[in-house]
């Protein structure tokens, strides 16, 4: 490696360390904003099954530093929520120099509507699954059953059921970008969609509680994305511009005429310095 290219690549290392140490100080800041309200936070998460529990029901703590850890941690992770925007800025500004115009053009967009999904997905478990999973359960507890849910076992569960609805949500975003990249024809996804009905009801019964509704309410938008994702692939795919034809210029041959004339110049400069 040349002295320039060394040169370069620390300078490359120290603008990474400068990105990841802002990333890191502004979910700190975000966290120390939130600490004081930890307790609250952990209040809204649980409300979808304390709206459920029975009259005078409440949740558990069943160690001795769980009522402080579990707000902190859900403080934690509403202050990377928060400050994801900025950190997705800090390394789309690292990464976007070093790609041309049609590739940011491609990449920025998947990256934007990947986070809002992403967003979208944990709106839908909070707002629509969490209300009818905790109402099963709850309506299901035998006679004399008091539902107590110990509140670090039920931090486990929503992170569980956010990321996998959250992960279920960037359906379309995958499905366009391996089309876009052409590392699956729009036509194999249409094809494989009995599949991906039959994964769809599959991945349901995985990651969610044992109730048939919660189990259709992640299948059915799964595969729902999926058709989604396939309509615009196939928009994308035929309204993708050639590359090629906007960062170079196309080669064009000289004609035999056009030849004779640039060698009849490079002659006539050549005898002039002579």
């Amino acid at each position: 490696m040349s002295l320039e290219g060394q040169e370069t690549f620390i300078s490359h290392l120290l603008e990474l360390r400068d990105r990841l140490l802002r990333i890191a100080l502004a979910w700190i800041v975000v966290f120390v904003c939130l600490f004081p309200l930890a307790n609250d936070l952990y209040t809204i998460l649980a409300e979808p099954l304390l709206n459920k529990l029975p009259q005078g029901g409440q949740m558990i703590a069943t160690e001795v530093v769980t009522p402080f850890f579990v707000p902190v941690k859900v403080a934690m992770m509403s202050a990377f929520l928060l400050s994801l925007p900025y950190l997705l800025y800090q390394i789309w500004a690292f990464v976007a120099p070093g790609l041309y115009s049609h590739e940011k053009k491609f990449i920025l967009p998947l990256v934007v509507s990947s986070v809002v999904l992403f967003a979208c997905g944990m709106a839908f478990a909070y707002f629509l699954v969490f209300p009818v999973v905790f109402g099963f359960i709850v309506g299901i507890a035998p006679q004399g059953v008091a539902v107590m849910t110990d509140i670090g076992k039920y931090l486990d569960f929503v992170i569980t059921m956010f990321l996998a609805f959250g992960i279920t949500f960037e359906v379309p975003v995958v499905v366009v970008a391996l089309a876009l990249m052409g590392i699956v024809e729009v036509e194999k996804f249409k094809e494989a969609r009995p599949y991906v009905i039959v994964g769809a009801f599959i991945i349901g019964a995985i990651f969610t509680p044992p109730d048939v509704i919660s189990q259709i309410m992640l299948a059915v938008p799964l595969w729902l994305l999926y058709e989604l994702g396939v309509v615009i692939a196939a928009w994308a795919v035929r309204h993708k511009a050639i590359p090629a034809a906007t960062e170079v210029d196309e080669f064009k041959p000289l004609s035999e005429e056009e030849l004779d004339a640039e060698l009849d110049r490079i002659e006539s400069e050549e005898n002039k310095i002579h």
